[in-house]
């Protein structure tokens, strides 16, 4: 069995097992509109996408954690999923878009193909927000499992856009993790809601791999729009710097297709 990754944009990645393509988080735009997430969440687009749309070509599987908010499905990437067949997000995602399954958290979706026999997809818990903010704000969020029969090292973890909550403890007692994406960024809405997380940064990252304890950890979701508060660079030297993360962690160049296995 063979795994490449390529990091495309923000939380869009391709993931190629076998062959099978998966693809998170559609995020296709170029740099420079302002977008609003809502709850008067505004933020503009700072970078553009490592691969056009047109040469990302077809995938056989997207896995969509969230629909409400466009650094997760902008609108190329919401035109993409009209071309897709398999989407699979949230329950409130499937009300809202035709064409989507929904996941609650802890359901599994099986995926007949012979290139990954035993594909299933587990729906994990994701909080993305502060937890004095009530979860109809930011909306359902999940993340996911991706596992295969004779997978020999552990699973394929998806985080989502997640902040680090007791629900990670629920993963790693779970799941053996072996690949982790992790969605970082240090998102914050000051004017909204102070210092609040809505997304991990470098300490509640290190706290997910000291509790899941992955043996490879990809972050992204780390740049490219107003909102992600910490700087990529102070991300890099946190993780480089701590005993947990510095041998595990690999940061991905946006469009390079990367062999993990």
């Amino acid at each position: 069995m063979e795994l490449h990754i390529t990091h495309i944009d923000t939380a869009c990645v391709l993931l190629e097992l076998n062959g099978f393509r998966i693809l998170t988080d559609p995020t296709l735009d170029q740099a420079g509109k302002l977008y609003h997430h809502g709850f008067g969440a505004i933020s503009r687009k700072l970078s553009s996408p490592g691969m056009l749309r047109e040469d990302l070509g077809d995938v056989d599987l997207v896995l969509l954690s969230h629909h409400q908010h466009k650094d997760n499905l902008d609108i190329e990437g919401r035109k993409y999923l009209d071309t897709t067949r398999c989407i699979l997000s949230t329950v409130s995602a499937s009300r809202s878009i035709p064409g989507i399954t929904g996941l609650r958290v802890w359901e599994s979706y099986s995926v007949e193909d012979l290139r990954v026999p035993g594909l299933m997809i587990t729906a994990t818990p994701a909080r993305h927000r502060p937890w004095w903010v009530p979860e109809f704000v930011s909306g359902e969020v999940i993340g996911f499992i991706i596992s295969y029969r004779d997978q020999k090292d552990g699973v394929i973890y998806i985080a989502g856009d997640t902040v680090f909550f007791k629900g990670i403890y629920e993963v790693a007692r779970r799941f053996k993790i072996d690949v982790g994406v992790f969605n970082v960024g240090g998102v914050q809405f000051k004017y909204l809601t102070g210092g609040g997380l809505y997304t991990m940064d470098a300490e509640g990252l290190i706290k997910a791999v000291q509790v899941l304890q992955p043996a490879k950890v990809y972050p992204v979701h780390s740049s490219g729009w107003s909102h992600f508060h910490q700087k990529e660079s102070a991300l890099k030297m946190a993780l480089r710097n701590h005993a947990d993360t510095k041998d595990r962690t690999c940061f991905l160049m946006a469009g390079l297709r990367t062999r993990i296995y």
